[in-house]
């Protein structure tokens, strides 16, 4: 597992996560910039794919992106942690990493899904995707690398902070 401040647009890994609405045909922050940098084809075939409901993933062709795959998963909004938020994002995790396996993909790109406009505080969120992803990879091979895309110091310093504490020493950090 890779910790890196980047644009998940420009990472030329074998998938990279959307973090996505239900309806799949694109919004904003990552999930806009996501669809303006794949291109027109993307919405074309979300609309083939979705909807998806909350907590679960959906995988598309990357177009013009330099991955060949898109796993839209759809996080939940955050309304105080009473409604199942915790679950539910475990589960988009989950089913990214298994569409990734099913699909042969050797690396992936996630972002810190439900952070943006979702509102889940970034620090239960972060360690719900670091526990998830070293779970999944304590169980299968596949994916062989994950990558923990940043956009924003505020992000990277709670991937930071628990890196160590979730997975144990000798993640490695890059920038």
């Amino acid at each position: 597992m890779t910790i890196v401040s980047d644009d998940i647009t420009r990472m030329h890994v074998g998938a990279i996560v959307n973090a996505a609405n239900e309806s799949l045909l694109g919004g904003g922050g990552v999930d806009g910039a996501i669809h303006r940098a794949a291109g027109p084809d993307l919405l074309k075939e979300c609309r083939t794919v979705g909807p998806c409901p909350t907590g679960e993933a959906r995988i598309t062709a990357g177009y013009r992106l330099p991955a060949q795959y898109v796993i839209h998963a759809v996080g939940p909004i955050w309304c105080g942690g009473g409604r199942g938020e915790p679950e539910l994002l475990c589960s988009a995790y989950r089913s990214s990493l298994g569409l990734a396996r099913e699909n042969d993909v050797q690396s992936i790109a996630f972002p810190a899904i439900s952070c943006g406009a979702y509102r889940y505080p970034i620090e239960a969120a972060t360690g719900i995707a670091l526990r998830e992803v070293a779970a999944f990879l304590d169980q299968y091979s596949t994916p062989e690398q994950v990558f923990f895309v940043c956009f924003g110091e505020q992000v990277r310093a709670a991937y930071d902070r628990q890196i160590g504490e979730v997975v144990g020493p000798g993640p490695e950090h890059a920038d």
